[in-house]
């Protein structure tokens, strides 16, 4: 079952906001781990200094792992922009609407996805 020009939009205007909230979010851990670097040494403690380690240590596996997301949303978008988004890379077949509600930036099928992370493709 293939999407319409009206559900694509719906996922369009989807990926757009979910890139909004995830750079937000990406630039508010940025500068939380720049402010833990020039606060460093204000400490009196070394459990204090490796409490603040561990926390940016947190912070930055975060942004991180938001920066892939990013890149997933604009990969999604251009798909969008393709004429391809909702199709499988793997399988060619659509990708079922319900997978794309939860992750609209899938572009795998759930099977497919399986498949991959377990290096089966």
């Amino acid at each position: 079952m293939s999407l319409s020009k009206s559900e694509i939009e719906d996922f369009k205007k989807q990926l757009l906001n979910l890139k909004k909230q995830f750079q937000t979010s990406f630039e508010g851990t940025a500068s939380d781990v720049k402010s833990s670097d020039d606060s460093r040494g204000s400490s009196q403690h070394h459990a204090d200094e490796g409490t603040e380690d561990f926390d940016r240590t947190i912070s930055i596996e975060i942004a991180s792992k938001g920066i892939d997301v990013i890149k997933q949303i604009d990969y999604a978008l251009e798909k969008i922009e393709e004429g391809t988004y909702g199709i499988c890379e793997i399988t060619g077949e659509p990708i079922p609407k319900k997978r794309l509600e939860a992750i609209p930036y899938a572009s795998m099928t759930r099977e497919a996805q399986e498949k991959f992370e377990k290096g089966l493709i």
